[in-house]
């Protein structure tokens, strides 16, 4: 049972989660432990979350419009993997044992928290070499899968992957996938929703506070120097990847 007390934890964690994570990645660093917090169990916590979190997604849009605009045919072209890679990924959380992915999510924040701080130089790479055309899909529907899983640090993943694959600009990189976490989470939490007891009482003061988030996060990235950006998204990304390796929530 969900008190006042907890519905405004919830609702105050889900302003700083949403604005946290769509000025970079995160979101379920804050968000995930405070349903923790409120008393719900470990997957009922992920599920809460994974739904919760599709409110980032029209309010990071409404805020990214400078960013978004004239990006229409390629989200058309990669928001549907991102949304089947979720689908997937929500279908794996309702089919396999918890902790399935407990010992390697660790190694996979850290690693995107790495490339995030490397990629200038990933980035001067790949304008000089270039990279084979199926890094991005692979990539894009691998962490989309994740996503649909558990989802902890996807969005620094995916934000590595677009800077140094589609988008150098953080700004406009970090719309994007804001857009392409937002598609596999409404997959996601539609199959949870169906298939899956959904702790609303929870969702609600935790979505409402993400909306509200989702619409500061855009507005901050824009405003942030990038190498910062970079770097603190980076630094929060290896303090996860930390604390699931020392507590893993499977």
């Amino acid at each position: 049972m969900i008190g006042l007390g907890d519905a405004a934890l919830l609702a105050a964690a889900g302003v700083l989660a949403g604005t946290v994570g769509t000025a970079g990645g995160i979101t379920s660093l804050i968000s995930y432990p405070a349903l923790l917090a409120a008393g719900l169990p470990a997957i009922a916590a992920n599920v809460a979350n994974i739904v919760a979190v599709v409110a980032c997604w029209p309010g990071s849009a409404l805020a990214s419009q400078p960013e978004l605009r004239g990006r229409g045919p390629w989200l058309r072209r990669w928001v549907p993997l991102a949304a089947l890679g979720g689908a997937a990924g929500a279908a794996l959380l309702l089919c396999t044992p918890p902790g399935v992915f407990d010992r390697v999510v660790p190694f996979l924040v850290a690693a995107g928290s790495l490339a995030l701080l490397a990629q200038p130089r990933l980035t001067a790479r790949h304008e000089r070499r270039g990279s084979p055309p199926v890094v991005l899909p692979l990539g894009l529907a691998a962490l989309s899968v994740y996503n649909g899983y558990f989802g902890a640090g996807s969005g620094v993943m995916i934000l590595a992957l677009l800077l140094v694959t589609a988008e150098p600009r953080l700004p406009a990189a970090n719309a994007l996938k804001n857009m392409l976490l937002g598609a596999g989470a409404l997959v996601s939490a539609a199959g949870f929703a169906l298939f899956w007891p959904v702790e609303w009482a929870a969702v609600a003061p935790l979505a409402a506070g993400l909306f509200a988030g989702s619409m500061l996060g855009p507005r901050v990235a824009r405003r942030l120097p990038a190498g910062l950006l970079r770097r603190l998204v980076a630094l929060i990304g290896i303090a996860l990847a930390v604390r699931l390796w020392v507590a893993p929530q499977g």
